[in-house]
C-alpha cells in the first residue's frame, strides 16, 4: 500500500497488535513494560485488561505482578491513576509531577491543605508506611489518630499529594485492594531518565504499544506540551514508522506495519474488553474505535464511567455487562439495529475466556 492510502480501520486493527490483543505477551510485567502507562482508575477492570494481554489471562499472574514489585500503580500523568512498570515512575514524574501539583493548588486550598498541614502528613505518612505499607484506610487511621483529617477529599489529596512528590505508591496487594507503600523502599531499579531523552523514551514507547498514533494524542495522554515534544521527533523518525492518515501523521512501530500486512486476518479478531481499556482510553482522538455517538453510550451521561465494549477488527460495536449468573453469556448492548453474526456467535466462547 502506498502511504498516503491508510484509512481508520487500518489504524483501528493495527492498534490490535501494537496493543498485544491479539498477540499476547507472556506476562503482566512484559505488558505494562511493553504498554509503559495504561489505565488504573478502576483495579478490578485493569487487572482484566492487563490478563487479556498475556498468554495465560490470569488475574493472580497480576497480582503476583504487583507482589514482586515489578509494576505498581500512581498518578505518573494526567492526576489520574495509570499502572506502571516500577522502574519507570521516578522519570514519569519528574516530566509531569510538577505541572499536576501546579494545577491542583487551588483544590487543596480548597481543603485547607496547605504546606504545613501537608508537611506534617507526610512525616505521619514516612513512618506509619515504613516496613511494608498500609491500606489506604488503615493509613487513613493514621492520620485521623495524628490530628490529620481525611474526610471530604482531604484523605485521597493527601495521598495524591505524596504520590506526585514520588513519595508513595501503590503496590502490594491485600486481599482484593493493595497496599499504599513507600517508593524508596519498594523500588529499588528506578531508571535515571530526564529531559529529552526521557521525553524520546515515552513518545517512542507509546507509538510502540498505541500506534499508529498522531503526535496530538501522546500530547493530550501526558499532557506534556508541543514545546516538549517537537525536539525529539527527529530522533523517533529513526526508529519509527510514520503513516499518513486522512493527511495526518501517525506514527506507529515499524514491525506493526509490517505484522500487519502478513496477520491482518488476525486483526478481525472478536473481543470483550472492559470499561477503561486502554484501546478506547489510551487516545484523544477516538474516531477509530467509536463514533461519537458510539462514545455517548460507552460513557452514558458523561459522567466519567466507561463501560465494557465489545470490539470486532478493532472497532467497538457495543456495550457489555458481567452476567448476574455463574455460566451465562454477557448481557450485551449492541450500537444499531443488532451485533453481527459472527460476534453474536462468539459471545459463549469470549464470555468464557474472561480473565479469572
Amino acid at each position: 500500500m502506498r502511504a498516503d492510502r491508510w484509512s481508520l480501520a487500518d489504524v483501528a486493527r493495527m492498534r490490535l497488535l501494537s496493543q498485544r490483543l491479539v498477540d499476547p505477551l507472556a506476562s503482566p510485567t512484559e505488558v505494562v513494560r511493553h504498554l509503559t502507562c495504561t489505565q488504573g482508575q478502576d483495579y478490578p477492570g485493569s487487572s482484566v485488561s492487563i490478563a487479556l494481554r498475556t498468554t495465560s489471562r490470569r488475574l493472580q499472574d497480576v497480582r503476583d505482578a504487583y507482589d514482586s514489585g515489578t509494576i505498581v500503580r500512581s498518578w505518573p500523568m494526567r492526576g489520574t491513576l495509570f499502572v506502571v512498570p516500577a522502574e519507570d515512575l521516578g522519570w514519569m514524574l519528574g516530566l509531569t509531577s510538577e505541572r499536576v501539583q501546579r494545577e491542583t493548588t487551588r483544590r487543596r486550598e480548597q481543603l485547607g491543605l496547605d504546606e504545613g498541614v501537608l508537611d506534617r502528613a507526610e512525616s505521619v505518612a514516612l513512618e506509619a508506611l515504613r516496613g511494608g505499607g498500609l491500606t489506604r484506610a488503615e493509613l487513613l487511621r493514621a492520620w485521623e489518630a495524628a490530628g490529620h483529617e481525611t474526610d471530604g477529599g482531604r484523605g485521597y489529596h493527601s495521598i495524591f499529594h505524596l504520590a506526585l512528590r514520588g513519595l508513595l505508591c501503590q503496590g502490594p496487594t491485600t486481599g482484593t485492594e493493595q497496599r499504599l507503600v513507600l517508593t524508596q523502599e519498594w523500588i529499588s531499579t528506578a531508571r535515571p531518565l530526564e529531559g529529552e531523552e526521557a521525553v524520546l523514551e515515552w513518545f517512542t514507547r507509546y507509538a510502540r504499544s498505541h500506534g499508529p498514533v498522531p503526535v496530538a494524542d501522546f500530547l493530550w495522554w501526558t499532557k506534556l506540551l508541543q514545546r516538549d515534544v517537537a525536539p525529539v521527533l527527529d530522533a523517533a523518525r529513526d526508529t519509527l514508522e510514520v503513516l499518513l492518515v486522512d493527511g495526518v501523521e501517525h506514527w506507529v512501530d515499524p514491525a506493526v506495519v509490517q505484522r500487519y500486512g502478513q496477520q491482518r486476518r488476525r486483526t478481525s479478531a472478536h473481543l470483550l474488553l472492559p470499561g477503561f481499556d486502554e484501546l478506547v482510553l489510551g487516545y484523544g482522538d477516538r474516531r477509530a474505535v467509536l463514533t461519537h455517538d458510539e462514545e455517548a453510550q460507552v460513557v452514558p451521561g458523561g459522567n466519567g464511567v466507561f463501560r465494557g465494549t465489545v470490539v470486532r477488527a478493532g472497532r467497538a460495536v457495543g456495550t457489555w455487562k458481567r452476567p448476574r449468573r455463574a455460566g451465562d453469556v454477557v448481557d450485551v448492548t449492541p450500537f444499531g439495529a443488532g451485533l453481527p453474526g459472527p460476534v453474536e456467535r462468539a459471545l459463549p466462547r469470549l464470555t468464557a475466556a474472561l480473565p479469572t
